[in-house]
């Protein structure tokens, strides 16, 4: 336990300075959240109740949040570099070597474009693999430094396949699967395998508000920005590790109210919302932010536990956290 709490201190050190570096500035973000804490999926979050009181918030439901997304996109205009750190509370009912029900999330959101949000994702993993490869003492890290092949192979940039181009190499491999599904786990393994063995960004997922004329599985948050030379897609990118799978999501986020109050109302987020009884109210303050002022911006979330686990070369998370939790195991 020792040696992997002094492995997430340097791994969260190594993130952090690299972003205090290039002048982002640290944001603490509320906890306990309205829904729009939540990251695509509404059924995933924990509801706060005192006395089983579910409404105790002014008779609003209030939320362990999942993300500080919004929060920090509300902060961009004046701040232009933005990051925050802090827990990510995920209601999963697998019990298994990938699902915890809570793990620090390193996000971060910035005034630029979906190319420049590429190159943040590698900038932070490099200098992350870079500092535990040059630390002088691995051992006090619980690593043995004959075994960090995998991080010496961290190339600068990273190789980059468009969701449809992973279709098509999956069904090349032998994969029986169809555009509009989900890549498992087991798939973005074979897909990193074929790359290499090093980080591979998947880009470019299918927009889940684009009529395609039949349902697709991919569901990503509601404000993705789409891509204008590729209709039907978002400028969306899942960072996928060896041993780990995805561990970084990101985007290109809308910054136009009209088009982001719209693409709330029909993305799947907002209807399940319904069902649970909320309504737009749980996002008015974020709306509202947007129509005051708003600049085009992007912005991604490091599951650290996930890069811990890509680290130490392992596939079971459990194994990249102090104190594990999940359904089954409360600490």
């Amino acid at each position: 336990m020792i040696n992997l709490t002094r492995l997430t201190h340097h791994v969260l050190r190594s993130a952090r300075a690299e972003l205090e570096e290039r002048g982002y500035t640290e944001v603490v973000v509320p906890r306990i959240v309205r829904a729009s804490g939540a990251c695509e999926n509404i059924n995933t979050l924990f509801e706060v109740a005192v006395d089983e009181n579910v409404r105790w918030f002014n008779d609003r439901k209030g939320y362990l949040a999942q993300t500080g997304q919004l929060y920090l996109e509300a902060l961009v205009p004046q701040l232009r570099r933005a990051y925050c750190i802090g827990s990510s509370f995920r209601a999963e009912p697998s019990v298994d070597g990938r699902h915890l029900t809570e793990f620090q999330l390193l996000e971060i959101e910035f005034a630029g474009n979906f190319d420049e949000l590429l190159r943040e994702i590698e900038l932070v993993v490099n200098r992350i693999a870079r500092e535990v490869l040059e630390h002088p003492l691995p051992h006090l890290l619980g690593l043995d430094p004959r075994k960090l092949d995998h991080l010496a192979r961290v190339p600068e940039r990273f190789p980059k396949l468009t969701y449809d181009e992973a279709i098509a190499t999956l069904k090349e491999l032998g994969e029986e699967i169809e555009w509009g599904e989900d890549i498992s786990s087991k798939r973005e393994q074979m897909l990193v395998k074929y790359v290499g063995d090093v980080p591979l960004l998947i880009t470019r997922f299918p927009d889940p508000m684009y009529d395609f004329g039949r349902h697709i599985e991919v569901e990503k948050f509601f404000n993705m920005l789409p891509d204008r030379e590729h209709p039907g897609r978002v400028l969306s990118c899942d960072l996928i590790l060896p041993f780990a799978g995805e561990s970084v999501g990101a985007a290109a986020r809308v910054h136009l109210p009209d088009i982001l109050e719209q693409r709330l109302r029909g993305s799947r987020m907002f209807k399940r919302l319904l069902e649970k009884g909320g309504d737009i109210a749980d996002f008015q303050w974020y709306i509202d932010h947007v129509k005051e002022e708003s600049v085009p911006h992007a912005g991604c979330g490091f599951g650290m536990a996930r890069i811990i686990q890509w680290i130490k070369a392992t596939d079971d998370i459990r194994k990249s956290v102090v104190f594990a939790s999940n359904r089954m195991q409360l600490v």
